[in-house]
């Protein structure tokens, strides 16, 4: 856990580059619709905002949003972008202590973070979100789907949970292998058995959206 927080504190500058490829801007702009069309009106906890890229965008539809990272230097960064509605705050967390966050939210909102937990932890993440969110709140998921020549190359590891790594290089040049899973909708819907209702799974080229309603609060890990 520790390589992934200090390999995106070091990419923060660069980060958002990633939604400036071309081949990406049809996808984009239907993901940017659809996100703001479901969370219009809602009071939401972000996990793992980043940046704030996507934070800028749900706060112009949002009642409000309350983002948090576990990286002070991308916190920074999301918070200086332009919020006229003001109505985004911002803290440090991590993703699996949400009890630190105070109130409850009639929806949670991560973007590219699912596939950065372990197989073995998703489901301690979402139950842990679901605890700050309210009864038969709306959850909304953003990733990236696989494509051979376009999304960064794979190394040949996978550890005995399944999980699986992508190799990175940073502006600075340092070398990191982060932990990047590619679930399939089986995969998700089977992660979400018991805790979730109205599951809907939309894949586009390069990413999938997943949305659904908290069903039950607490369940077994």
């Amino acid at each position: 856990m520790h390589d992934i927080v200090e390999y995106y504190a070091r990419r923060a500058p660069e980060y958002e580059r990633i939604y400036d490829i071309r081949a990406k801007q049809s996808d984009l702009g239907r993901l940017r619709r659809m996100i703001q069309d479901s969370l219009s009106g809602r009071d939401i906890l972000e996990v793992a905002c980043g940046t704030g890229y996507w934070t800028e965008l749900i706060a112009r539809a949002a009642c409000s949003i309350t983002a948090v990272d576990i990286n002070q230097r991308v916190i920074n960064l999301a918070s200086a972008k332009s919020y006229p509605k003001r109505n985004a705050t911002f803290a440090l967390a991590d993703a699996y202590r949400l009890e630190r966050v105070s109130g409850m939210f009639s929806a949670g909102f991560a973007g590219f973070w699912w596939s950065h937990v372990s197989r073995s932890r998703i489901r301690e993440f979402l139950t842990n979100l679901h605890r700050r969110l309210e009864p038969g709140a709306l959850a909304v998921f953003v990733d990236d789907s696989f494509v051979d020549g376009v999304s960064r190359p794979m190394s040949d590891r996978v550890d005995v949970q399944g999980n699986t790594y992508s190799p990175r290089i940073l502006d600075d040049g340092s070398e990191w292998e982060i932990l990047k899973n590619f679930p399939t909708e089986s995969d998700v819907r089977d992660t979400l058995a018991g805790i979730a209702a109205d599951i809907r799974f939309t894949r586009l080229r390069f990413y999938w959206l997943l949305s659904y309603r908290v069903e039950a609060l607490g369940v077994s890990l």
